[in-house]
């Protein structure tokens, strides 16, 4: 049985994850009606017009690679997401080395993804992950050029579906 409270499981998972925040669970995050726009802007993060709706995009600005450099006063969408692994640990399902062990497999496929969408030439790291996975896939593909290239993108749908699997077994439900 674990002693800890819901706060000791945010500081103990989320610091060492960070994916609802760097681009690879979501690519832009809607402000809700009652976030004030003006001051989440004043505070750092990169507001665009999403339908009828702000929001902003992923990577999160304010995200310093660990922590949220604004999360007392982050947007509400984000102050009510819990991940699937945190929403597991705190009704005692999962014990938090197991949650920290799929983090960690997590950030691995996540480096996998990233280094093939690096040998494919894509470099943009302030695009959401799948962003950048989408931009790949849309170019044209030269079969007559190296067959390295087509190669590497069967690598990436792989990839790509490996960690969507893992993603959506333990952190979007």
């Amino acid at each position: 049985m674990n002693n800890s409270t819901p706060t000791d499981f945010v500081s103990q998972l989320c610091p060492n994850c960070g994916l609802c925040c760097n681009g690879v669970l979501f690519a832009d995050v809607e402000l809700r009606k009652d976030d004030n726009a003006s001051q989440l802007a004043g505070l750092g993060l990169s507001l665009k017009k999403k339908g009828r709706r702000q929001a902003f995009t992923q990577p999160c600005a304010c995200f310093d690679g660990k922590l949220c450099r604004i999360y007392s006063e982050r947007p509400r969408y984000c102050q009510a997401f819990e991940c699937g692994l945190l929403k597991k640990v705190q009704a005692g399902e999962l014990e938090v080395e197991t949650a920290l062990k799929s983090i960690a497999e997590a950030r691995r496929r996540v480096g996998k993804v990233a280094k093939i969408l690096r040998r494919l030439g894509q470099h943009d790291e302030q695009l959401a992950l799948i962003k950048r996975h989408v931009q790949v896939m849309s170019e044209a593909v030269d079969l007559s050029g190296p067959k390295a290239a087509v190669a590497w993108r069967g690598e990436l749908m792989l990839a790509v579906e490996d960690l969507m699997r893992l993603l959506q077994r333990d952190f979007l439900k």
